[in-house]
């Protein structure tokens, strides 16, 4: 089973700072991996009591038996994971609100290259990590997985995405959620989190923007791009047009389904 190395962060400290309100129903914030999922979890850990955060593990479909009081009626947690769509988990979540985060497959292709190269990350693909493959062959294996060891892009965002859009989700592109970021002040930010929050069931607080700002820090979060550790092999800012090809290849409609074409 693939381990990742998450450093602590203090965010459950600066969440004491603030008066908060209880959640009232169960939340879920599920994600595509690699979609940014450390950062939409931290900001909206600074609206939620740390008390009422499931913070024992990414929930995810091999763990889910296991992580079932995640969603108890009787306790209204916010909870996180890479949980993929099927009969069990759509009973399990169905009385959950639930947020589902990811970005354009182009850009998911070198983020997950970078996470499987990086110290952080450890399982049974420290072979790629030596520099025996091109940045072109391990691009190649990121769309289309590696054989018995990591299942191929169209698989993750079939049962992670496009599966869990006819459920009711908000969805959350990363893309919009750094651009709102990065223009906290503007009417679209305001927007942007009054939905967000609205989703979770929470009611927005005055001091929003700051609670924001103290979940986005990147340095608290260990899978954050630069602070990922040992990436041995230097990857293209953007993907390649052959490699662009590719993903339309293995996954044709699938940006346009989620609104990138």
């Amino acid at each position: 089973m693939p381990q990742i190395k998450v450093k602590p962060d203090t965010l459950d400290d600066e969440n004491r700072r603030f008066s908060q309100s209880p959640l009232r129903q169960p939340a879920f914030i599920n994600s595509v991996p690699k979609s940014g999922s450390h950062l939409l979890r931290n900001i909206l850990r600074m609206f939620v009591p740390v008390e009422q955060q499931y913070q024992k593990q990414f929930v995810q479909w091999g763990n889910m038996p296991e992580h079932l009081d995640a969603w108890d009626r009787d306790k209204n947690l916010l909870s996180w994971g890479h949980l993929w769509f099927s009969d069990a988990s759509a009973i399990e979540t169905g009385h959950v609100r639930k947020l589902l985060l990811y970005r354009d497959p182009y850009d998911w292709v070198l983020a997950r290259a970078r996470f499987f190269l990086s110290g952080e990350f450890s399982g049974n693909v420290e072979h790629i990590k030596g520099g025996a493959l091109s940045a072109d062959d391990l691009l190649s294996l990121m769309i289309f997985g590696i054989f018995k060891k990591a299942p191929p892009m169209a698989d993750i965002y079939n049962h992670n995405a496009a599966s869990w859009l006819g459920s009711a989700v908000h969805t959350v592109k990363y893309e919009d959620l750094v651009r709102m970021l990065d223009d906290l002040e503007s009417a679209a930010a305001d927007q942007f989190f009054a939905d967000l929050l609205d989703a979770c069931g929470i009611e927005r607080p005055k001091d929003w923007r700051q609670r924001v700002t103290i979940g986005a820090d990147r340095r608290q979060s260990t899978t954050a791009r630069e602070n990922l550790t040992g990436v041995g092999i230097d990857l293209p800012p953007s993907l390649p047009a052959r490699h662009r090809s590719l993903v339309d290849y293995a996954a044709p409609g699938l940006r346009q389904l989620l609104g990138y074409a």
